[in-house]
């Protein structure tokens, strides 16, 4: 589907114009949306607007990570939209010319016809120019970005404040879902704060200073979550260490008290070894107490070094 918004010289908007009248007329600025277009409508990316062929390339070509580039005074960004559900990334391409914006993306995504009615049901905001919805849309894609973020920080409190003091493989398994999970945010988040840097500091798009502001907020934005999605990633980190030592110390106590159980048993499989050789000259077999003896023996070693381990504290 594709929707178009106009707005003359004289601040009046028009809606849903043919592409062929958007150049008839004296506008000021409009804004084409190919919203989940058909192939036809696709076409026209070529056939009216006649942008680089490496930029529709790149339309068609899925997934691009999020990117500026320049083709003479045509500007064109990959953007992306963050599914809430499942955190798989939506491609959005935008275009920005002299007098408008081109905004092209597969699926129909809530962030952009949000933005759409924010711009073209507010005069104060479309008088602004192409820039403002240009800013409009980045800043409603980058705002559902801190739901799923806040999110994960809120799972992570909950393993820290219960569960993360008695580690299981359960719980592991949740850390090493959201470490998952803050991959596939990173992946994202990370090239976005690179794009807005690029275009907070670009001096070949005109009108961007008037403009300045707004993205330099956009960029803020997107500083804290990286921030917040790095600090997240070290306390996963420190979860799983702590498992991992938990579980050595755990493995060591139980190592300790086999060794504990082979040592205490060793003399006294040596004296039942050395009494089972069965030698015809060995006086204490013919002794009437002798196997009472033996096992009396036996019985006061064991429980002797039992009493010595423990007094030390290899039981505990």
């Amino acid at each position: 589907m594709l929707r178009t918004f106009a707005v003359t010289r004289e601040s009046e908007t028009l809606r849903d114009l043919p592409l062929g009248e958007l150049d008839e007329r004296r506008l000021a600025w409009y804004w084409v949306d190919f919203n989940a277009p058909t192939e036809e409508e696709a076409m026209e990316l070529e056939r009216h607007f006649r942008f680089h062929p490496l930029a529709i390339e790149d339309c068609f070509h899925l997934l691009q990570r999020p990117k500026l580039d320049h083709y003479g005074d045509v500007h064109f960004f990959v953007l992306h939209a963050l599914n809430q559900q499942n955190l798989s990334v939506h491609e959005v391409d935008l275009f920005v010319g002299p007098n408008f914006i081109v905004t092209f993306h597969h699926v129909e995504l809530a962030e952009l016809d949000d933005a759409w009615r924010r711009i073209t049901e507010s005069g104060g905001l479309w008088e602004k120019g192409r820039l403002h919805a240009m800013y409009t849309v980045i800043d409603k894609l980058v705002d559902q970005y801190f739901p799923a973020v806040y999110s994960i920080e809120d799972q992570l409190l909950d393993i820290e404040t219960g569960g993360g003091r008695n580690m299981s493989r359960t719980l592991m398994n949740d850390v090493f879902d959201i470490r998952s999970k803050l991959l596939k945010l990173r992946k994202t988040i990370v090239p976005m704060r690179d794009l807005l840097y690029r275009i907070v500091n670009s001096d070949r798009i005109a009108g961007l200073k008037e403009q300045h502001v707004y993205f330099t907020d956009i960029y803020d934005h997107l500083l804290k979550l990286s921030e917040m999605i790095d600090s997240n990633r070290d306390i996963t980190a420190d979860l799983r260490d702590q498992y991992m030592s938990v579980s050595s110390n755990r493995m060591n106590a139980i190592m300790k008290r086999l060794t504990v159980i082979t040592t205490i048993f060793m003399p006294l499989t040596f004296i039942a070894g050395i009494y089972g050789m069965n030698f015809d000259y060995m006086p204490e077999l013919k002794w009437h107490w002798g196997y009472f003896a033996v096992l009396g023996v036996m019985l006061v070693i064991g429980l002797g070094m039992f009493a010595w381990f423990r007094k030390k504290g290899w039981f505990e």
